[in-house]
């Protein structure tokens, strides 16, 4: 039986050629449909008529989010380009086209890279062919690839260069952010820790992808409409995104800090496509050595459920950044409604199938929402119903939090005292290894 291959030439001569000699010889393969671009291709592949792809290397449109539509739909997508046309081959690999075949190339020669894609999409699937749209057959095709303590903020673009060899053997880690719904402090919580674990001298990246309420820029009074997260998904989908680039699109908080900002309005949530999320986050690897990511709560694929056909997925950001995530940190708020949210949201997580390890924080802790010694109390019940112990007991601080609001500035720098930034600082340093800060150690001495 012959493999069935669209292809989707955009009136190029290569498309008739090879119609022509798969029906005359005897091919392992047949064209079955020529569509007309890439929407067509994506509804017949949908439609699950075809096991490739061929696909002309300038049709428009053809970026990473059409290319994962395809892996999700079980087509392998092979790029034509014009021969030694060598920046077409990058163009397509950056967008996740793994096998592409030059426009000359005899029958043979496209029938023999054809089954080797096939086998190889079937391969990375678990041998069925087929394979989420954000998960790890996609990712491996998709993916080829001082002291901050002044408020100062250094616009997009404006930063200082990044150097070639500071980028090529950094592979940072991925921090994920994530919490219930409720606003139980992701945001407070992301942020602090990024400033955090660039004062310790190590190289952070803070991200705003949050697409249901994403503040980062709000908190830190940075320009929302700035080029942020969207222009670097975008960049991703249609060119190479490397550390560099993503620097350039950043802002600069001060020597070991920059800001990755969100999209203002949740609309425009279809901006952030899960393929494209994780070209970001394979670059800010590259950039940082920790890129602390804010996430949205909801976990749910209701799209699956309302949809005959693949449909955007407005929590396929979320997902993708759980699973490229190196460490989770779940953040619940410490009194009795927060406390059954995040035991559900928990189990959620768990069903998501995540491979990263999770640190459970509990933010505002005070005595009064909960009876008894809150840390205790708090510490049992998490571990009761949800099989945990806390990494950490954030204590409730309204006023610290309000000075830095207020002024657009980081906790460390409006109320370097403030019990909660200690806390957030030593969270931080137990996420990078590092020794405790000494203040804190000291202001629990003088208690004793």
């Amino acid at each position: 039986m012959k493999l069935p291959v669209l292809s989707a030439a955009d009136g190029a001569e290569w498309e008739q050629r090879w119609v022509a000699a798969f029906e005359r010889g005897a091919f392992p393969i047949e064209i079955v449909r020529r569509c007309v671009d890439v929407v067509d291709v994506l509804a017949v592949a949908a439609a699950g008529q075809g096991r490739a792809a061929l696909l002309a290397a300038d049709l428009r449109r053809l970026d990473a989010d059409a290319v994962g539509r395809l892996v999700a739909a079980g087509v392998t997508p092979i790029g034509v380009v014009r021969r030694d046309d060598q920046i077409a081959q990058d163009r397509l690999r950056a967008a996740g086209v793994a096998h592409v075949v030059p426009d000359d190339a005899e029958p043979s020669v496209v029938a023999a890279v054809v089954a080797e894609a096939v086998r190889s999409l079937t391969s990375a699937a678990g041998g069925d062919g087929a394979g989420r749209a954000d998960g790890p057959g996609v990712s491996s095709a998709a993916r080829a690839y001082a002291d901050p303590s002044t408020s100062m903020a250094i616009p997009p673009g404006a930063g200082p260069p990044v150097a070639a060899d500071e980028t090529t053997t950094r592979r940072g880690s991925v921090i994920a952010v994530w919490g219930p719904t409720g606003a139980p402090g992701r945001t407070t919580v992301a942020v602090s820790l990024a400033d955090e674990i660039a004062r310790l001298r190590s190289n952070a990246l803070l991200v705003d992808a949050d697409v249901y309420g994403g503040a980062i820029a709000a908190v830190l009074g940075l320009l929302d409409e700035s080029p942020g997260l969207a222009a670097a998904c975008r960049r991703a989908g249609s060119a190479r995104l490397d550390a560099a680039a993503l620097a350039g699109l950043c802002w600069q908080l001060g020597p070991q800090l920059r800001v990755l900002t969100g999209i203002p309005l949740a609309s425009r949530w279809p901006e952030l496509r899960p393929t494209a999320v994780g070209s970001v986050l394979a670059a800010a690897r590259g950039l940082a050595d920790y890129t602390v990511v804010d996430c949205g709560f909801c976990l749910e694929t209701d799209e699956e459920l309302s949809f005959d056909t693949l449909a955007p997925r407005r929590n396929g950001a979320t997902l993708a950044v759980l699973d490229d995530a190196d460490l989770i940190v779940a953040v619940g708020s410490a009194d009795p409604i927060g406390m059954q949210r995040l035991v559900r949201a928990l189990a959620e997580l768990g069903d998501a199938e995540v491979a990263a390890p999770v640190w459970v924080v509990l933010n505002r802790v005070r005595a009064g929402a909960v009876p008894g010694d809150p840390a205790s109390e708090l510490g049992a019940a998490l571990q009761r119903f949800a099989g945990r112990t806390p990494a950490a007991l954030l204590p409730a601080d309204g006023r610290a939090l309000d000075a830095a609001l207020a002024s657009g500035r980081l906790l460390g720098e409006c109320a370097p005292a403030s019990p909660l930034r200690q806390a957030l600082a030593e969270l931080a340093a137990a996420l990078v290894g590092a020794p405790a800060p000494a203040g804190r150690r000291q202001r629990r001495r003088r208690g004793r």
